[in-house]
């Protein structure tokens, strides 16, 4: 793993993001096997002599967008939180090298989570938008290869539904003949027989037994928020342990949360909350002294 000081232009000084956590945010490259590094940044600290929640982060952007950056806001939150965070930047392609790679970066950070998060760290999957996707996608994959084991999965805003049809989205998108949403999907499933591929569209998926336990965010105004708790609802009714929330319009969620050209947003402490509890709700007991 290679490391350097993370450049920052004067427009992302000038922003009033929200505040980084204690420890270092760093640039580094992981190595992948049979393809070419991928970059990610390293976000938090754990304390000397404890283990920290360790979370693969996945960026929003459509399919299409977005990139390191993009993902500050939420992953200095997950740092808040007490993680510490890896936020990769996975290839703006078609479906199925973005999932790939992020399984391979998942497969890399359980190697390192020793080093990273201290003896016992539990790994975690996060993204928001279409990086929830990817995080949903990669769960499954983890469950069907068996490895490695996950403690579980923070979707944000996901991107579920290619259909783009619910009701929250159709509200949000408003009389837009294009919607960035539906055009971004598009993109991403590049021929119609991938929207049928569970991995790729994790929302329509027929078995989702024996997945990590789901912490599912939107907003009341969320174009997401439809097929997100649709989502949390068929996670529950197939025995995963769920937790969902919808914030209300006044925290303008999700527009300035998962924005980097914005500061500490009405919701920031509430979405804080919310990962502290997770986190700290699939954390097995400490069992007895025998």
């Amino acid at each position: 793993m290679s490391s350097r000081p993370i450049p920052r232009s004067a427009e992302a000084a000038q922003a009033p993001a929200i505040a980084a956590a204690p420890g270092a945010e760093t640039d580094v490259s992981i190595p992948l096997p049979q393809r070419d590094p991928v970059q990610a940044r390293l976000y938090g600290q754990r304390a000397k002599g404890t283990a920290a929640p360790l979370v693969l982060h996945f960026h929003g952007g459509t399919f299409v967008s977005g990139n390191l950056d993009d993902g500050r806001n939420v992953s200095r939150l997950l740092a808040a939180a007490g993680a510490v965070v890896v936020s990769v930047a996975y290839p703006l392609t078609p479906f199925p090298e973005p999932i790939e790679v992020g399984f391979a970066a998942l497969e890399w950070l359980y190697k390192q989570r020793v080093k990273l998060a201290g003896k016992g760290a539990r790994l975690y999957l996060a993204g928001e938008e279409a990086g929830g996707n990817l995080a949903a996608a990669v769960a499954l994959m983890a469950r069907d290869r068996a490895h490695p084991p996950l403690a579980g999965q923070i979707l944000l805003s996901p991107m579920l539904d290619p259909c783009a049809g619910t009701l929250s989205l159709r509200q949000a998108s408003g009389d837009v003949a294009r919607c960035r949403w539906a055009s971004g999907w598009q993109e991403y499933l590049s021929c119609p027989m991938n929207a049928t591929h569970p991995y790729a569209v994790p929302g329509a998926s027929l078995r989702l037994a024996e997945l990590a336990p789901a912490l599912v965010l939107v907003g009341e105004d969320d174009a997401m928020r439809d097929e997100a708790l649709s989502f949390a609802r068929r996670l529950h009714e197939a025995g995963i342990p769920v937790t969902k929330a919808v914030l209300p319009s006044a925290a303008k969620c999700p527009d300035e949360l998962y924005d980097p050209a914005f500061g500490n947003c009405a919701c920031t402490e509430t979405v804080g909350r919310h990962l502290r509890a997770f986190f700290a709700s699939t954390v097995p007991p400490v069992p007895p002294p025998a």
